[in-house]
């Protein structure tokens, strides 16, 4: 398999390919490395829009995958395909399962009990006494708390979990190495060494706007029971 998830990653990286269509390439080739060495034809014959083909084939043309592949271990990430029995098996069950997990830390078997705490980042006095005694209470009996390293909330909830010696996971919508909050990048190693920092993303993407709402299905990485807490302020922001 660790030679054929550099070509997961490569297709990872290819705009315009997404779960649905990732799926319709691996279906039509069986095996991703002869969809990446197939001909422009056969591509299309699996119906990629000319768009995406000519995205692929330029991307195709630039990249070493090897090289690709080597520097993200270097980087010690860690990458999760769909075909890895390690894959989180509820983010696995759901429609439109990202096909590749990037991973900074441990995602471990006790993860599949878990809490999503998210919340406003402008977040008031009382909310901020909330996120933090629920953060405790829950990650010192054993819960891993999800969520998304933003400001406000996300943030207390990770730090508070760590502090309750607890286990904690941030789901980003940018690249693992392109940590938002800029602020919270040592929070994230520190979450990193309790847990892990995970993306769908590949390495480098940036933190757009667009890229937030798809990640929250991420927040199913482990959530056994299903439970989500969202703390808002006073003021309903």
């Amino acid at each position: 398999m660790d030679d054929e998830r550099k070509y997961w990653i490569g297709f990872n990286l290819v705009k315009g390919i997404g779960s649905v269509r990732f799926q319709q390439i691996q279906s039509f080739f069986g095996d991703l490395s002869l969809a990446w060495h197939a001909s422009p034809e056969a591509l299309q014959e699996v119906g990629l829009p000319s768009r995406v083909l000519n995205n692929f084939l330029k991307l195709r043309k630039q990249i070493d995958l090897d090289r690709l592949y080597d520097s993200i271990l270097e980087k010690n990430f860690k990458v999760l395909t769909l075909l890895d029995d390690d894959y989180p098996r509820l983010l696995r069950e759901i429609d439109q399962s990202p096909p590749v997990i990037y991973v900074k830390g441990t995602l471990i078997p006790a993860d599949e009990f878990s809490v999503a705490i998210v919340g406003t980042r402008r977040v008031s006095d009382y909310g901020q006494q909330i996120a933090r005694d629920t953060s405790i209470y829950l990650a010192g009996h054993g819960l891993t708390i999800v969520s998304g390293l933003a400001r406000g909330v996300d943030g207390l909830a990770h730090r508070h979990a760590i502090e309750a010696g607890g286990r904690t996971i941030a789901v980003l919508g940018s690249g693992v190495d392109v940590i938002y909050p800029p602020e919270h990048r040592r929070l994230a190693e520190a979450i990193s060494e309790n847990g892990a920092v995970i993306s769908d993303y590949p390495l480098g993407t940036k933190p757009e706007g667009v890229n937030f709402p798809p990640r929250n299905r991420s927040y199913l990485v482990y959530p056994w029971p299903p439970l989500s807490l969202k703390l808002v302020s006073e003021a309903g922001h």
